[in-house]
């Protein structure tokens, strides 16, 4: 059969898509001039950022002690220059003005904030220093630091919360969780770049793991795959919707490990010290030191 006795279906199917009230809340109405957020530029910035933080392992693989000063400079500046307009996109994205109007003073504040970024880096690869240590001393089939570096998704999706929590911290709109969700899709841990962590932490495996949006979590913690730190069912308002911005993530004290599959539901604390045996399901506070496990069965 022709397509052309299909053109009535095909018309038909555009004219219902292009009606206002069936795209509701789902069109992003582009302003000229305006920039939008590129998933392939911000997968560049992560490339540049991940050859910044451990040099050797990531970009040039031919620099050493006498070149690395030039190297980390080239993708120090290219870097800066990316996020900038990176970071312009996303102010851009979730401002109530026309950007086209402004675009001076956006672009002056996005640079700004690359650059407070930037300066941050020092600090980014020190914590992320402790992240590869804990991995490396937790797992005994972790043969070199640079095993972990390379092969472990735990540290790939480590590395792009903290760089993603540290844009947030500067108020940078949007592009935190577009880079957090590129870890997501890459290694299948969900770390929201708002949650709170602590230096030397790991994830054993990693696949399956979310931590939520106001999760807190100390210092030398380690969880294991298929680990849930979430909410339990939310407040409405008087109109019935969700309320946003509580406190509905747990807490895990310094020195915790949660083993595979555990789900910790709600604004709980789980005590330092604290071991949370597999699959088990926790919707109250957990005393510091305390081990918690599934009951053996009776015979």
């Amino acid at each position: 059969m022709s397509p052309l006795n299909f053109t009535h279906i095909l018309t038909q199917a555009v004219d219902e898509l292009s009606e206002s009230k069936s795209y509701k809340g789902l069109f992003h109405q582009h302003k000229d001039g305006e920039p939008l957020p590129s998933a392939r530029v911000l997968n560049d910035i992560i490339d540049l950022a991940r050859a910044i933080l451990f040099p050797g392992y990531y970009g040039n693989s031919t620099l050493n002690s006498h070149t690395i000063n030039y190297h980390i400079g080239v993708n120090v500046e290219t870097l800066f220059n990316l996020l900038s307009e990176q970071i312009l996109a996303g102010l851009c994205f979730a401002s109530n003005v026309d950007c086209a109007t402004c675009t001076e003073s956006k672009r002056e504040e996005a640079t700004k904030l690359a650059a407070k970024f930037i300066s941050k880096l020092p600090h980014l690869r020190r914590v992320l220093a402790t992240d590869v240590e804990a991995a490396y001393n937790g797992d005994p089939a972790a043969e070199s630091i640079g095993e972990v570096i390379y092969c472990y998704p735990a540290i790939k999706a480590i590395s792009n919360y903290r760089i993603a929590h540290q844009l947030l911290q500067l108020g940078v709109p949007l592009i935190p969780r577009i880079i957090t969700e590129m870890a997501h899709s890459e290694t299948g841990i969900d770390i929201h770049p708002a949650a709170r962590i602590g230096e030397y932490f790991t994830i054993d495996h990693g696949t399956g793991v979310v931590i939520g949006a106001t999760s807190i979590i100390g210092n030398n913690v380690k969880i294991y795959q298929g680990v849930t730190l979430g909410a339990k069912s939310f407040p409405l308002d008087e109109n019935g919707m969700p309320i946003k911005g509580i406190d509905r993530h747990p807490i895990l004290e310094d020195n915790v490990i949660v083993y595979s599959n555990a789900t910790i539901l709600g604004r709980i604390t789980i005590g330092k010290d604290a071991t949370v045996g597999g699959n088990i399901w926790i919707t109250e506070d957990v005393p510091a030191g305390t081990r918690i496990v599934q009951p053996k069965a009776k015979k």
